[in-house]
Parts: C-alpha cells; sequence; structure tokens
C-alpha cells in the first residue's frame, strides 16, 4: 500500500515522510524497481545493477537527521525471483528532543517467493538526550532470501557522548511464510539497567544484529563465525524456525564493528554460493 501523502510533509517542527519501493523482473530477468516513490527526510539514488545481478539502491537523508516528532515510513518489496540491495551511505542520526515525542521509524520489508534482499545501513548513531523508536516487520515467503544488519552504536564517542541518549525504543517482527518466527522488543535507557549487558564487556560497545534466510542449515559458516569473538568482538549465533538465523554482536569501537560487518557479508555470501554485491563505501 502506497503512503498516504495528504498525511506527509512539514508540521510545526516536525516532518513526515515515506519511501515506498517495490522490485520486479523483466522479462529479461534483469531486476527493476517497478514502482517507487519517496518524500524528504529521504531520498533515492540512481538505483544501478550489481555484477552479481543485484540491484543496488542507496538510501539517502539529505537532512541534518531526525528530531523529535519526526515520522518515517518505509515499504519495500522484493517481487518473485528479484534481487535487491539497500544501503545507506551515511549514518543516521537522531538530535536530542525537543519534547516528549519520539522521532518514529516504521519499516516493513517483504520478501517474495525465490526473491533476495539485503538491508544494510550504516550505523545508527544516538546523540544526548534523543529520543527514537523503530518499528520494523519482516515478511518472507518459505524460499526467500535475506540478509538484514542493523548496526547501533553508543552515541558521538568523539564528543564523549557515550549512551547518554534518553530512550531507544526497538520492536521487530519476522514471519515466513505467515509464521511469527522472531519477536524483539526492548527499550535502551541510561537512567535503568537496560544498558547494563551492553556496558558490561565494552564501555562504548556497538551492537550488531543479523538476521539471515536462504542459507541451508548444512552450509551455515558456524565455525567460521564462531571464530571471530576475540578481544574486541563477543559473538554469537543460533537457527531460529523458518530456516532463519540469527547473529549478535557486541564490538569494542566502530573499527571493530566496521570490520565485522566486512566479514560477516564475506562469509554469507559465501555460504549463498554467489558473489557479494560491491557497496564502495565498504571496501
Amino acid at each position: 500500500m502506497t503512503p498516504d501523502s495528504s498525511s506527509e510533509g512539514v508540521s510545526g517542527r516536525a516532518i513526515r515522510g515515506h519511501l515506498d519501493l517495490r522490485c520486479e523482473l523483466r522479462a529479461d530477468g534483469t531486476p527493476y524497481l517497478s514502482r517507487q516513490s519517496f518524500r524528504a527526510p529521504i531520498h533515492l539514488s540512481k538505483p544501478h545493477l550489481d555484477e552479481s545481478g543485484a540491484l543496488l539502491v542507496h538510501l539517502v537523508n539529505p537532512t541534518a537527521g531526525f528530531f523529535d516528532g519526526d515520522r518515517l515510513d518505509l515499504q519495500v518489496e522484493a517481487g518473485p525471483g528479484a534481487r535487491i540491495v539497500l544501503s545507506t551511505p551515511g549514518a543516521s542520526r537522531v538530535h536530542r528532543a525537543r519534547g516528549e515525542s519520539p522521532a518514529v521509524c516504521s519499516q516493513r520489508l517483504s520478501v517474495e517467493p525465490g526473491a533476495f534482499a539485503e538491508w544494510i545501513p550504516e550505523p545508527f548513531i544516538p546523540q544526548a538526550g534523543a529520543r527514537y523508536h523503530q518499528q520494523t516487520r519482516i515478511d518472507l515467503a518459505a524460499d526467500a532470501g535475506l540478509i538484514f544488519f542493523e548496526w547501533i552504536s553508543p552515541g558521538r564517542v568523539a564528543r564523549d557522548e557515550i549512551f547518554q541518549y534518553e530512550n531507544l525504543r526497538w520492536e521487530l517482527d519476522l514471519h515466513v511464510a505467515g509464521q511469527l518466527v522472531a519477536r524483539e522488543r526492548y527499550t535502551l535507557a541510561p537512567d535503568d539497567h537496560s544498558l547494563t549487558a551492553l556496558r558490561e564487556r565494552f564501555p562504548a560497545g556497538h551492537y550488531l544484529t543479523a538476521y539471515v534466510a536462504g542459507i541451508p542449515a548444512n552450509s551455515w559458516p558456524a565455525e567460521s563465525l564462531d571464530a571471530l569473538t576475540n578481544e574486541r568482538v563477543y559473538l554469537g549465533h543460533g537457527p531460529l524456525p523458518g530456516g532463519v538465523q540469527i547473529i549478535r554482536a557486541l564490538c569494542a569501537d566502530a573499527l571493530a564493528a566496521r570490520e565485522l560487518v566486512n566479514t560477516l557479508r564475506g562469509l554469507l555470501y559465501a555460504a549463498l554460493a554467489v558473489p557479494a554485491p560491491r557497496l564502495g563505501r565498504l571496501i
């Protein structure tokens, strides 16, 4: 369903925008955007076909970032057999709240039969005093493929803003063939116990999550993933119903997190037996 543009735009100090995309295959098997609509605070770069056969789309926020009261609704669909990679060339930033309402991002990703989608954003950076609420729903066909990354930084570390945001609320539901296989609900706030685990191993830890589908169980790189835990990375992984795997990691800093994302992409695409699309910013 295309977002209702009549309720969007600038209202007072807040912005409401949207992104609505659908990727399908042409008659010759080439993926293309059969539907696209977007509005600030999001902008769409010109999609291009990667050597791997995936359609690469960069999502850009040309504004200073999110403020309280802003809302962004994203809907992305990968049609049957299509391959799409969604990347953000810059970090997502949420600024100090000026009122009681959080900035809100509601995103839905649908991956249809035989299709594949990768979502690989740059880090999410909550600044001191920020309030943010993210809602994600992922719907996968039984034979769909997925690599879905999330990367939460502790804040603007260079300015000593480490875990000084006010409140982050994260919600995620992942369905395979209509069955709920994963549900996340957590709130991070510096003034309670919710950050204890993040702070315990690394004082300014970066938190990474990856949901993966489409890799057969006998091809899952378990030993290689286990070997990634070291003095700068603490990583765990495990299976979920519906052939989905989850990876979680704490990293000592941004450099360790970026190195880990690069390594994970290499391992996961090797297990999928397809070349990893070239993102430029990660190479």
